[in-house]
């Protein structure tokens, strides 16, 4: 009999066991340019592993629905605590799993079902809790959009301000999942405010940005902000809301018992752990090396020949238009042709794409995992040059065997993890 407590996953279950060990081959012998994927530290890792696992903690800290929570109360309220101090903020509710469950609870705190909301549209760089029609945000509520100007292919402040006059939305949805520009929280706060509407800024994917003042922080201008807790701000996958106090009791609620239970306190610990990481000095230097990877990837690319959509980047990510009008290929295309040389990336639409979305004519690219690992500028020219030749010649063998080579001596060179025999020797050591 397998005693659960003492047994190795590899002996208690194989299959998941070798799962697991093929992922982190994945990770380590690949480069990842998911936008919204990061790699976590050690810290972090561990944190997300413990027996806070085991712990119901339905409520908040200092009033929960079950006893033995006193430890959970620790880690929670330092989460919390940190999360306030990072970006400013009156409240924090760190209890969402998930980005998409903070949107809710902010829409549950701030709407009356079949209230009008006004937000980015999905292919022009939104997110599917911006209002899309299969959505909970898209089902619940009555749905205006606003996005990109045709030309420039940044956010047309104009229209979405002809657009909230005209509808009236009592919520105004910011925030992007796939859109490379600085977003203008102060004027977006301004419309909101003469139609009488809030505001939610939804940064999932600029939160590390914003917590080091790299980009400008929506918590001045915006009722509720929502944020995961990977992607930039480098925690574990998760969600985070920040409000004003006269907000606070209403949100709360929204998240426990409106659209959640038990809080996942083992994420929770981790999480504070990340806020902890993003609070160093040090924080700030890796954040700006995101967003100097970001705009070498961009010349690079640009300099191959291929088309990046609004022209370039001022933030972690980038669209580039793979599909060029038809001369091109896919998005869809381009994801699979860069996975077998061990590139990762997530075919995407581009503003006015004639694609369906699972096809899509571009692929989106993001520098935060890459930088985590400690690649610079010189690597992004690189990685840059490989994903043109890919793209250009996409089933051409003797172009994937040497852009293969190209990746494993890369990833080689800067390793993500240490292994567990280097940590036991440093510890004995």
């Amino acid at each position: 009999m397998v005693n659960f407590f003492t047994a190795d996953i590899s002996e208690a279950d194989p299959l998941i066991s070798n799962a697991i060990n093929d992922e982190v081959r994945r990770q380590v012998d690949g480069l990842e340019l998911i936008a919204s994927e990061n790699f976590v530290s050690e810290a972090v890792l561990e944190a997300a592993g413990t027996v806070f696992t085991n712990k119901y903690a339905e409520g908040y800290p200092g009033k929960r629905y079950y006893g033995g929570c006193e430890f959970a109360d620790v880690v929670e309220q330092a989460a919390i605590d940190r999360a306030k101090e990072i970006f400013g903020a009156e409240h924090a509710n760190v209890q969402p799993h998930s980005g998409a469950q903070a949107n809710m609870a902010v829409l549950l705190a701030a709407l009356d079902h079949g209230d009008t909301i006004l937000g980015m549209n999905l292919s022009h760089g939104g997110h599917l809790t911006h209002g899309h029609p299969l959505n909970f945000s898209g089902i619940n509520y009555k749905v205006a959009d606003y996005g990109v100007d045709r030309e420039s292919e940044q956010i047309d402040y104009d229209a979405l301000e002809r657009s909230a006059e005209e509808n009236r939305p009592k919520l105004l949805i910011c925030g992007a999942s796939a859109y490379p520009r600085t977003i203008d929280f102060d004027r977006i706060g301004a419309i909101a405010r003469g139609v009488g509407a809030k505001v939610m800024a939804d940064i999932a994917h600029i939160a590390g940005l914003v917590a080091t003042g790299l980009h400008p922080s929506p918590v001045p201008h915006c009722e509720f902000v929502t944020t995961t807790t990977h992607k930039t701000l480098r925690g574990p996958r998760g969600g985070l809301i920040l409000t004003r106090e006269e907000f606070a009791k209403v949100i709360d609620r929204s998240v426990f018992p409106g659209v959640q239970g038990g809080p996942l306190v083992h994420i929770i610990a981790a999480k504070a752990v990340a806020f902890g990481e993003a609070l160093r000095d040090d924080f700030k230097t890796y954040q700006q090396q995101i967003l100097d990877n970001a705009k070498a990837l961009a010349d690079s690319l640009s300099g191959t020949g291929l088309r990046l959509v609004s022209g370039g980047t001022d933030n972690h990510l980038l669209l580039v238009d793979v599909y060029e009008g038809g001369k091109g290929i896919t998005g869809k295309e381009a994801e699979k042709a860069l996975d077998e040389v061990h590139i990762t990336v997530n075919k995407n639409t581009i503003p006015f794409d004639t694609q369906k979305p699972f096809v899509a004519s571009g692929i989106r690219l993001g520098t935060p995992a890459l930088t985590t690992r400690g690649m610079k500028e010189p690597e992004m020219q690189k990685i840059g040059e490989m994903i043109a030749a890919i793209v250009r010649e996409p089933k051409s063998d003797d172009v994937k065997t040497r852009v293969r080579e190209e990746v494993a001596e890369m990833a080689a060179r800067f390793p993500m993890y240490r292994s567990r025999g280097e940590r036991d020797a440093n510890a004995a050591g």
